[in-house]
């Protein structure tokens, strides 16, 4: 893997994953969000590249992308519109949004892995924050260091322990399912049981005191990180 980091933001979660499974077979860390308000819930700011749809429930892709272009620590990070949309208006209002580039549906994934690269390329030189530690009021993550610390006080978490609370962190609002968490934490391991996860989470809910509750359970969807 290398250090760029990508957010997929499409409806259709099918094209999120044929997205995701490609640029992660090109070594990028991506994540994906199947709206405009799932992606806004999240911390934005550790991503190099957001692949945006346009046309998505309440809040389009062309309206988020605005609202990141209007707040200081998310308007330097790079835009791709993919989407359905191909008429000239469309394509030049992505561009007077700030867009980087315009990609047309149907395209050819080959045709998409191209231009990340290219805007990668381009941008790379941008400032990214800089997300060695990761932090919730008196809770910090210290991800170089792996070392977790409340109110300047070490906390001892296993490897999965520290890692689930990393995704939490660098996910702040986001339901992670059973099988997000899995993935992401478990995907060298060949079988692990849902119990697995509970137990890890369980563990670490008691381990970070007081932050605990903040890990809660969305029934039927998964765990998430939420702030007040």
């Amino acid at each position: 893997m290398n250090d760029y980091r990508i957010l997929v933001v499409d409806d259709e979660e099918d094209l999120c994953e044929i997205l995701k499974f490609s640029l992660e077979n090109e070594g990028y860390w991506v994540d994906t969000a199947n709206s405009a308000e799932e992606a806004l819930n999240m911390d934005l700011t550790q991503y190099h590249l957001l692949l945006l749809d346009v046309m998505m429930g309440d809040i389009s892709g062309f309206r988020m992308a605005n609202i990141l272009k209007k707040d200081k620590d998310t308007a330097h990070i790079p835009i791709i519109f993919v989407t359905a949309k191909d008429t000239e208006n469309d394509t030049i209002t992505g561009f007077n949004l700030g867009a980087d580039d315009y990609i047309s549906k149907p395209y050819s994934l080959r045709e998409v892995i191209v231009r990340v690269k290219a805007v990668l390329r381009r941008t790379s030189s941008l400032p990214i924050k800089n997300d060695e530690i990761l932090e919730y009021k008196g809770l910090s993550l210290n991800v170089l260091q792996k070392k977790v610390c409340i109110d300047g006080t070490e906390v001892a978490l296993t490897k999965k322990e520290f890692e689930i609370l990393m995704l939490f962190l660098q996910n702040k609002g986001r339901v992670f399912s059973r099988e997000d968490i899995l993935s992401k934490v478990w995907n060298d391991e060949v079988y692990v049981l849902d119990r697995t996860i509970d137990v890890n989470i369980t563990r670490l809910r008691k381990k970070i005191g007081e932050y605990g509750k903040r890990i809660v359970t969305r029934l039927g969807y998964g765990y998430c990180f939420e702030c007040e």
